[in-house]
């Protein structure tokens, strides 16, 4: 996992919490700042130990250096960068202060879900459409969704080694790190890699 350096006022705070089923994970998380924006990924290598950590890492550098770009370019430079690998799922999600919003598209089963910290508007809390495929092997026709967002409307991800009804246990009075920390133990599988991040928005900077 890996993050950049931080803006002086970022525009999310963010957590995560994990575990690997062997001695090192094939789960993994990028999160990037960048100007008016910020980038949350969230991989899956197929299978468990060193080759699926192998094939996560690849899509590291290039989402570091990468960003700011749209979120369908990264899916693809990824897909072109994991060729060499057994492959990888991933949901990428970017928020863009600017326009107060956030983009996303997912490619297999790395769910999310984005929980509203208020009714304003009657905005709902939104789930990750993701596509069947794998990046590096099999790339589908991306879908790519955006949304408003207000400041405390929190980005949770998941791999398939937290049960999907985590989201039953998103409580946006805490911090995003004591989120991840509450799914990890109440919603991990010990049978697979599991891995979570949250990314709360605060907005733009003044």
């Amino acid at each position: 996992m890996t993050s950049a350096t931080p803006l002086a006022r970022p525009v999310i705070e963010w957590g995560w919490a994990g575990h690997a089923l062997e001695t090192e994970s094939g789960d993994l998380h990028v999160v990037v700042e960048f100007d008016g924006g910020a980038l949350v990924a969230l991989l899956d290598g197929l299978g468990h130990g060193p080759e699926a950590a192998a094939a996560a890492q690849a899509a590291v550098p290039l989402l570091e250096a990468h960003a700011g770009e749209p979120v369908e370019t990264l899916v693809q430079r990824c897909h072109e960068a994991l060729r060499a690998t057994r492959g990888a799922v991933m949901s990428v999600a970017s928020f863009n202060a600017l326009d107060s919003c956030v983009t996303w598209t997912g490619v297999g089963n790395v769910d999310g879900i984005l929980v509203r910290a208020s009714d304003i508007h009657a905005r709902r809390d939104e789930a990750i459409s993701t596509r069947g495929g794998v990046v590096g092997y099999r790339l589908p026709r991306l879908r790519t969704d955006s949304f408003a967002v207000s400041r405390g409307d929190t980005l949770v991800m998941a791999t398939d080694g937290i049960k999907n009804s985590f989201s039953a246990g998103v409580s946006i009075e805490y911090s995003p790190q004591e989120i991840a920390e509450s799914i990890l133990v109440r919603y991990g599988r010990r049978t697979d890699d599991a891995h979570v991040v949250v990314a709360r928005y605060v907005g733009a900077s003044s």
